[in-house]
């Protein structure tokens, strides 16, 4: 049996209470059948890119949605993002299936969780029913507590709790230079900004005084007029010569049109399309709280009406976990009378009384999953996938379905282990009200507690796409190809290893963020720190926000963006990182951030690009005979350069047909057929193969065909050392996980000759990793710190936890109960810890 071909199973054709998949080809799978019963939580396993994902999704949940919007009405079709119909032969017995992906949240900020649990919806309902009003004010509706409608926001800031304008300081950070040295920084630059200048000096004002020096008047037109005069423009001359050259009728080299230094920055951000000159602009913005509604984004009518003493957004900013004890009292029969004007309203009390019943079971599940440091107001921008799969999850808990599908896709991502226990009593409740529970999962703990188990593989990419079992957990122990078994049924153990010893000690004192108040850590250099803690405790405070600001700060460099990218003015404004750095930054002269951000937002990024690969292969083909014949250069093979590429599609490799009703259909291209370049260019090989041909090879395949170019070769063997041979050359951003473009980001690093040194900080790398990849990223990691370097992660996962050399636990709550260092030693001391929430799962971990 070749190692592509699986071990055969039993499958159950023709049970009833089952799911019967016969043929299935998305993406890699091989022609896939299997049986999986309804009424079940059902785990779907295997290495990363096995293709349990295209089995669970791209197949299960793309044929069900597929149903269901046949009921639809073709114009409403429009409204839904439509998933493309599954390569499959047959699928019976599938009921309606609901998905709760791992996705991050709408990129604005009016998207919160108060909008996607809809409690919002009930908050809003008790406001304008029950609510306190000052005497005389008319009865609001609903509609008047939201910030995103006409008839609650602000009219200052139109709901965005913030104003944003363009000051002296922002626009001139150099009041020292003078406008010919640029001190007008936010004017534009190149051609632009110098047509401005000599404007400037036509209009008479001094271009070389420095900016200070200048009458105030003077400055605060410049900035800030709303005039616009056209001058003639005399390039290259001097005041003196300008007023010469008027008097004397000189033609002058054009007419200019002036706008100050404030117009420009607030034109150009609400005008432009260049997201470029977009950032740009509003680095010269500053925000700052409304001062109509104080950053509470609502009219003062609104905000005038108050319950329990509180108005409805002083009432949104508190933690679940307090919102729940609140409402807790009003929900029975005997309710004090004072807390619901039943005196004067007893309708009041009857509207509190249904509304606060309502309330209490939908934040019971919240908090049961873990989640009740959040609050209502909280932008969805600002959660992790993980936290938002588990808010649409409490919904579902919630909505009393009967007789559904539901797709997860690792939920469990982003958990401590004392989370995942929770996850599965809302899994369980889920099941309990017969309903079929189908889960993409890494997580041992989960897979432990399925009724039946799908394992894909043996491997991943091409070499896998095949289902090795499909049964009840207990009968994997006997799939010899399987890559779960072993790690289920404990049959291989870490190998055990002293922690090395640190070489000095980063100290951090006075952190303040988030809930962290006043703490100090200390993170040991030159060995691997893992940081711990229940979901919401404060690591990701600490690590990502906290450390990583402060050594960028010491470093002189710029931090990276805490957020996805969305609409610059709705961005919420990063707090400040109060704290310092105590001791240590002498033995960090670098510090490298390895995210789980896109690589990049179109199909023209890709593996290749992002990691340098592509530019080593394009000088390839650009040094063979033929191409130095036709004098073609490296250029020449990119697929975003007019003189390589195709011009029907101009390198996409596709083209795309809107059906309006139906999901839009991706062609290939039927000049290039998916090749991206023209045909003279696809002329050109390099050892029998075209650019196009290499793009679509495997890490692993480019391995062996590029095995005589070391500089490539070595690009590619990181890239297989993380986990990644499966994946194409030319694969692009778009389609690539989170997980994926953090490990291309790892690989792209360790490829760097420059060692030792470095402070690497990651946040939970071992999301939708399958622990055989997670050893496979521990030795990379164990290598960063083995050539001198000090590695941080923030992780849940105790392969990782118990493999490190020192281990940080943050708690022991989350939210208002956590922020503080409750552990933090080698891992058996941890493992020990009193008042630890991480000790006792570490030390069953270590056994």
């Amino acid at each position: 049996m070749g190692q592509s071909d699986p071990p055969p199973f039993t499958p159950i054709d023709g049970s009833p209470g089952h799911v019967r998949v016969r043929g299935a080809r998305t993406h890699n799978l091989k022609g896939v059948d299997v049986d999986v019963p309804r009424d079940a939580l059902v785990v779907f396993t295997g290495v990363s890119g096995s293709g349990k994902s295209s089995l669970a999704f791209g197949t299960l949940y793309a044929e069900a949605q597929r149903r269901y919007l046949e009921s639809v009405a073709p114009y409403a079709r429009r409204l839904f993002h439509q998933m493309s119909a599954p390569d499959v032969d047959a699928i019976d017995g599938l009921p309606p299936a609901v998905a709760l992906q791992q996705q991050r949240g709408t990129p604005t900020t009016r998207s919160s969780v108060g909008s996607v649990t809809t409690l919002s919806n009930l908050l809003r309902m008790l406001y304008s029913r029950a609510g306190d009003y000052p005497r005389g004010q008319p009865l609001l509706y609903a509609e008047s507590f939201s910030p995103n409608t006409p008839e609650g926001a602000c009219p200052n800031c139109h709901g965005l709790g913030r104003v944003y304008d363009a000051t002296e300081a922002s626009m001139v950070p150099d009041d020292s230079l003078s406008i010919r040295e640029r001190a007008i920084a936010a004017w534009p630059p190149a051609w632009h900004g110098q047509n401005l200048r000599d404007i400037v000096t036509t209009l008479g004002y001094d271009v070389d005084a420095r900016w200070r020096d200048l009458p105030r008047k003077d400055r605060n037109w410049l900035l800030f007029t709303d005039e616009q005069p056209t001058v003639p423009v005399y390039p290259g001359f001097d005041r003196a010569e300008v007023k010469e050259a008027i008097k004397r009728k000189v033609a002058p080299g054009y007419q200019g049109t002036f706008t100050s230094a404030r117009r420009y920055v607030l034109e150009t951000f609400a005008r432009t399309e260049s997201a470029a000159m977009k950032r740009r602009v509003s680095q010269y913005l500053v925000n700052s709280d409304c001062p109509t509604c104080r950053g509470k984004r609502l009219r003062p009518e609104a905000l005038s009406v108050t319950f329990a003493g509180l108005d409805i957004a002083d009432m949104s900013r508190q933690p679940l976990k307090r919102l729940a004890a609140l409402f807790r009292p009003f929900a029975g029969d005997s309710a004090p009378a004072a807390k619901t004007g039943a005196a004067e309203h007893p309708e009041k009390v009857e509207v509190t009384r249904r509304i606060a019943r309502d309330l209490g079971p939908r934040l019971d599940v919240l908090l049961d999953l873990g989640l009740g440091y959040l609050t209502l107001e909280r932008s969805t921008p600002t959660l992790s996938p993980g936290e938002l799969q588990r808010l649409r999850l409490a919904t579902q808990v919630r909505s009393n379905l009967f007789g559904v599908v539901y797709v997860l896709d690792e939920p469990s991502a982003g958990l401590h282990p004392a989370d995942t226990e929770a996850l599965l009593r809302a899994l369980a409740r889920l099941k309990a009200a017969g309903n079929s529970l189908f889960v993409v999962e890494h997580e041992l703990e989960v897979i432990r507690h399925a009724d039946w188990i799908v394992d894909v593989g043996p491997d991943a990419g091409e070499r896998g796409g095949h289902v090795l079992y499909s049964g009840p957990p207990d009968g994997l122990r006997q799939v010899a190809g399987s890559h779960t078994r072993p790690f289920l049924f404990a049959e291989h153990a870490p190998p055990a290893r002293e922690p090395r010893t640190p070489k000095g000690w980063l100290r951090l004192e006075g952190v303040t963020r988030n809930n962290l108040r006043n703490l100090a850590a200390a993170f040991p250099l030159g060995v691997l720190t893992s940081v711990t803690g229940v979901s919401g405790s404060g690591k990701s405070s600490l690590v990502s926000q906290a450390l990583v600001e402060l050594v960028a700060g010491q470093l002189g460099q710029a931090a990276p963006s805490a957020g996805e990218e969305s609409e610059e003015l709705e961005q919420a404004p990063a707090a400040p990182v109060g704290g310092r750095i105590a001791a240590g930054m002498g033995a960090v002269k670098r510090l490298v951030v390895v995210d789980q951000k896109p690589i990049g937002r179109t199909p023209r990024s890709n593996l290749a690009t992002y990691t340098g690969l592509f530019d080593h292969v394009r000088k390839l083909f650009a040094g063979t005979k033929a191409a130095k014949a036709r004098k073609y250069d490296a250029g020449r093979f990119s697929f975003n350069v007019a003189k390589g590429r195709c011009g029907t599609c101009t390198g996409e490799g596709f083209v795309m047909v809107e059906l309006l009703f139906l999901p839009s259909v991706y062609a290939p291209c039927p000049t290039c057929h998916g090749a991206r370049y023209n045909a003279k260019t696809l002329e050109i090989e390099y050892r029998g193969k075209t650019v196009a041909d290499v793009l679509g090879l495997t890490v692993d395949a480019a391995w062996e065909f590029l095995a005589e170019e070391p500089h490539v070769r070595r690009s590619l063997g990181v890239l297989r050392d993380v986990g990644l041979g499966y994946l194409r050359l030319g694969q692009s951003a778009t389609e690539l996980s989170g997980g994926e473009a953090q490990r291309i980001k790892l690989a792209t690093e360790l490829q760097r000759a420059e060692r030792g040194t470095t402070l690497y900080v990651l946040d939970e790398p071992t999301t939708g990793l399958h622990p055989a990849d997670v050893e496979r990223l521990m030795v990379q990691l164990d290598g960063l710190v083995d050539a001198g370097n000090t590695v941080v992660v923030v992780e849940h996962d105790l392969r990782v936890v118990s493999g490190s050399d020192w281990v940080i636990d943050v708690g022991p709550g989350a939210g208002d109960e956590g922020g503080r260092v409750v552990a933090a030693g080698v891992p058996k001391e941890v493992a020990r810890a009193a008042g630890s929430r991480t000790a006792p799962y570490l030390e069953r971990f270590r056994g």
